[in-house]
């Protein structure tokens, strides 16, 4: 599913709300976790998982092409660890 899809799929279950009324919603909800992870702060929702900030400490990688041994930068990558309730229904066993 595509955040259009999400969006449609929202506006047709809440008839009473319009569907930019919707997508600003969904837009605001997106951003709002975007800016935590960008402070480092952890989002938590419940029954369906956490979104974090995960380190990646810098290394040597490759170039596939080449072969050169190239240094890669520390970086900050965002993760997400699903949760118990989301895990279960993912698995069929509700």
């Amino acid at each position: 599913m595509i955040k259009s899809e999400l969006i449609e799929k929202l506006a047709a279950a809440n008839p009473h709300l319009f569907q930019r009324d919707v997508e600003r919603i969904v837009n605001s909800i997106f951003e709002e976790i975007t800016q935590a992870l960008e402070r480092g702060e952890r989002v938590e929702l419940r029954g369906f998982g956490a979104f974090s900030v995960r380190n990646r400490p810098p290394r040597q990688g490759r170039n596939p092409r080449t072969g050169d041994s190239v240094s890669v930068k520390e970086k900050h990558v965002p993760f997400f660890k699903t949760g118990k309730e989301l895990r279960e229904r993912v698995d069929g066993k509700s």
